[in-house]
């Protein structure tokens, strides 16, 4: 990885900005990647290894971080969960690297957070997840419930009329969690669950879930199938003959990532709530778009959780300069505040509960495998992971 002409030196002395055995020299400082290489999670995850590489490349071209050049120690968690706890528990246990920048499922993410309690690190997580966490070890700069799900039904049931809704998703936590922060919300607004149906992880057979929701009818699809998973499940539907231009269909597990994979004329005219879309006008977009192309290739595209792993090293380099200090524990309590003026997404800024605030917007697929802006809130939402509805599902 080029480091431009930028020079590595005249930071603040080792001693006084590593005071906890980190891997932190006088012109260097180690970082993990740890996401999805291989397996069903790749197809997801890919992006986020793009863009995390993208933001230190251009954060050393800038002069790095305290002085210090970011180097890269890149694990592969590889799709499955006990693997993401294993290296995560080597980066910071052998290699010692000052932060983690990884996991995408809410299953990585819990395997990985006891490794984190126990080493005292830090993880930058950038998918948009359930809730009902809140951790000092955790950065997490996707979206909670109340940005995502709550805002999605919301604008369903108010924009379009929606009454009746099946719920369909990978059988993990997220999904399972999800749906029923969405099941209890949809009920508590007077309107109904028709079906709830799960499949495993990396599941291809969509058929008999496919007849359910034809039978039943509903006026919302609100699927959160995950990774490679998604390719047989929106194929299927267009085989059934599921138009989703007349069919209502909204995901959160869909971005322009997963669109590659399913291919835009299989999924065209369904919904995705989220903070990003690439096609956002915002000029810090523009350039953002710019820089991800010219790095990894013209055909590449830039989904949500992308974008969001994308913020991880800014905001670590930002809270790390607050903080005068690589330690964890320092660079925790200097997080608080930190605002990213130039997130793609125009602005960002981390709560005290680790979330951040940020705005709202869905999207609508179009063939191309890009999304119109159909709707965007006025301003940031607050975080809440731990809302009274939300709250009230996990007790």
């Amino acid at each position: 990885m080029g480091t431009g002409t930028a020079r590595f030196a005249g930071g603040p002395a080792t001693a006084q900005v590593n005071r906890t055995g980190l891997a932190v020299g006088d012109t260097t400082v180690k970082v993990g990647i740890l996401h999805s290489e291989t397996g069903t999670m790749a197809l997801s995850e890919s992006g986020s290894i793009q863009a995390e590489l993208l933001a230190i490349r251009q954060i050393n071209d800038m002069g790095g971080v305290l002085g210090r050049r970011i180097e890269v120690v890149q694990e592969d968690g590889a799709s499955d969960w006990p693997t993401f706890a294993e290296k995560s528990a080597k980066l910071l246990g052998k290699d010692h690297v000052a932060a983690i920048f990884g996991c995408w499922t809410s299953a990585s993410r819990k395997a990985v957070l006891p490794v984190l309690e126990k080493h005292r690190g830090m993880l930058y997580y950038p998918t948009f997840y359930e809730g009902l966490e809140q951790s000092r070890h955790v950065i997490y700069t996707g979206q909670e419930a109340t940005q995502q799900i709550l805002a999605g039904l919301d604008w369903l049931m108010r924009e379009k009329g929606a009454k009746s809704f099946f719920l369909v998703g990978s059988d993990y936590i997220w999904p399972r969690e999800s749906n029923k922060i969405a099941r209890r919300h949809i009920e508590r607004a007077g309107c109904r669950v028709v079906g709830e149906e799960y499949a495993e992880l990396g599941h291809t057979q969509f058929q008999p879930v496919i007849a359910k929701i034809k039978a039943a009818r509903p006026d919302v699809v609100y699927a959160i199938v995950v990774g490679g998973s998604n390719v047989a499940f929106y194929k299927q539907l267009k085989a059934a003959g599921i138009d989703l231009n007349t069919q209502m269909l909204m995901t959160n597990s869909v971005t322009e990532d997963e669109m590659l994979g399913i291919g835009g004329e299989n999924i065209a005219g369904a919904y995705t709530c989220a903070k990003y879309f690439q096609t956002l006008a915002d000029p810090n977009n523009k350039a953002f778009v710019g820089a991800f192309k010219e790095m990894w290739g013209d055909d590449s595209v830039i989904g949500d959780v992308t974008h969001n792993a994308y913020l991880g090293p800014w905001l670590w380099k930002l809270a790390v300069e607050k903080a005068g200090s690589f330690d964890v524990e320092k660079v925790a309590a200097a997080s608080p505040g930190v605002e990213f003026t130039g997130a793609p997404v125009g602005y960002v800024r981390i709560h005290d509960n680790h979330h951040l605030w940020t705005k709202t917007r869905i999207g609508r697929a179009r063939r191309d495998g890009q999304f119109d802006l159909v709707h965007e809130t006025a301003g940031l939402i607050e975080p809440n992971p731990f809302p009274d509805d939300v709250r009230n599902v996990a007790a």
